[in-house]
C-alpha cells in the first residue's frame, strides 16, 4: 500500500486503519460463509448477530443505562432535524433550541416547519465562535424538549458541560463528537449522530433514545418517519445499511481496544493540546477562531494573516499529503478535523508542517 494520507476531512472522515484492514480481510468471505456481509439477507442469523452486537456495544460503552433503545436509521442527521420535532413536538408544546452555529441553525429551520419553537440560548452575537451559556436556562413548562448541538463542526466549538433540564427531555445532535469522550446517556432523552465522523462510514445514522419517549409516535406520520416503527422492528422494518452497521460494530471494537471512551478521550485531549499549543505559541502567526473556553477537541479552526497566505498554506499542505485542511466554504480559514481515528502521528506531522511554514513565511 502506498503511504496513507494525513486525513483531516470533516466527514466522511478517517477510519481506523486496523478496522479497514479487518474489513478488507473479511470483505469477500465473511467468517466462512462464502459471502460478503453486503450480500447477505438482513433477515438472516449471520447479519442479525452483527446488528445486535453493534447495538449492544453502543450501550455497553455508555455503561448500559436502562430504558434506552438503539436505532440504525438512514438519511443522516439532516433527516433527524425533521424526525425529532415530527415525533416529539406535540400539540400545545414548544421546542427549545440552543442556537450555537451552522448545524444548530439547520435544525431550527426544520423544526419551525413542524411546530412552535423558541431559542433558549444563542451565541449569534459572538458570531458562533463560542458556545452559549447553558447554566441559567429558563425553560417554559410546555417545553417539549431542549435541543443542543454538542459540537459545531464548522465553527470549531463544543459543549463541555451539558445543561440539566429536569423533566424536559434533552435532545442532542452529536454527529461530530459522539464517543470522543464519555457522557451520561441518562441525562438525555434522545441522542442522534451521523456515523461518518467517529462511528463508521456514511449512510448510517445512530439514534439512542429513551424508550418511553419514542414508543408512541403520532399516528398521522408516515411509517418510515415514526420512531416506533423502528423501535418495534429492531431497525429492521426495511433493509438497513448492513455494511455500514457491520463497520460500526468493528469501530466500536476498536474503541474498546483503545481503553473504551476514557482511553479515547485521553488520546483526543493529547492530540488537541498539541495542535492548539502550536497555534497559541506561534506569536499570532496562527490564530484560533473559537473562544478558548469553547474549543472543540474534534474540529480545530484557525486563521492566518491573510486569505492569500491561507490559500498558500492549503496548497502547500496538499502537496505534502495533508487532506481536508480548508475551512468550510461558509466561513473560510483553515480547519483540521481530528476525530478519534486520526492518529497522534498525523497531528505531529501537521504541527511540524505548520512550524516549517511559519519559518518560511513569518
Amino acid at each position: 500500500m502506498s503511504k496513507r494520507a494525513y486525513n483531516f476531512n470533516a466527514g466522511p472522515a478517517a477510519l481506523p486503519l486496523e478496522v479497514l484492514e479487518r474489513a478488507q480481510a473479511e470483505f469477500v468471505d465473511y467468517q466462512g460463509t462464502g459471502m460478503s456481509i453486503m450480500e447477505m439477507s438482513h433477515r438472516g442469523a449471520v447479519y442479525e448477530k452483527v446488528h445486535n452486537e453493534a447495538a449492544s456495544r453502543l450501550l455497553n460503552l455508555l455503561g448500559n443505562p436502562e430504558g434506552y433503545k438503539v436505532l440504525f436509521l438512514q438519511g443522516g442527521a439532516s433527516t433527524q432535524f425533521a424526525m425529532v420535532p415530527m415525533n416529539l413536538l406535540t400539540a400545545g408544546k414548544s421546542a427549545g433550541y440552543v442556537k450555537s452555529g451552522s448545524w444548530a441553525n439547520k435544525a431550527i429551520k426544520e423544526a419551525k416547519l413542524i411546530g412552535d419553537t423558541f431559542v433558549a440560548a444563542s451565541s449569534e452575537e459572538q458570531k458562533y465562535l463560542a458556545m452559549p451559556d447553558l447554566s441559567q436556562l429558563d425553560l417554559p413548562e410546555n417545553t417539549a424538549y431542549l435541543h443542543v448541538t454538542s459540537n459545531e463542526t464548522i465553527e470549531g466549538t463544543q459543549i463541555h458541560k451539558f445543561p440539566s433540564t429536569g423533566n424536559i427531555p434533552l435532545v442532542a445532535d452529536m454527529s461530530s463528537d459522539i464517543f470522543c469522550r464519555p457522557f451520561d446517556l441518562n441525562q438525555f432523552g434522545l441522542v442522534y449522530a451521523g456515523a461518518q465522523k467517529n462511528l463508521g462510514p456514511s449512510g448510517v445514522t445512530v439514534v439512542l433514545a429513551r424508550e418511553e419517549l419514542v414508543q408512541n409516535s403520532p399516528s398521522h406520520l408516515s411509517t418510515m418517519l415514526r420512531y416506533d416503527t423502528h423501535t418495534d422492528n429492531n431497525s429492521l422494518y426495511n433493509t438497513p445499511p448492513s455494511f455500514g452497521v457491520y463497520m460500526i460494530n468493528e469501530v466500536l471494537k476498536w474503541i474498546e481496544e483503545q481503553g473504551s471512551l476514557q482511553g479515547v478521550e485521553q488520546k483526543n485531549n493529547e492530540k488537541a493540546s498539541l495542535l492548539y499549543n502550536t497555534i497559541d505559541q506561534s506569536g499570532g502567526f496562527y490564530r484560533g477562531c473559537a473562544d478558548v473556553n469553547s474549543r472543540s477537541i474534534m474540529n480545530v479552526t484557525f486563521r492566518l494573516g491573510s486569505e492569500e497566505l491561507e490559500k498558500q498554506f492549503a496548497k502547500e499542505s496538499e502537496q505534502e499529503g495533508f487532506v481536508g485542511l480548508k475551512g468550510h466554504r461558509s466561513v473560510g480559514g483553515l480547519r483540521a478535523s481530528i476525530y478519534n481515528a486520526v492518529p497522534y502521528s498525523s497531528i505531529k506531522a501537521l504541527t511540524d508542517f505548520m512550524n516549517h511554514f511559519q519559518q518560511k513565511n513569518g
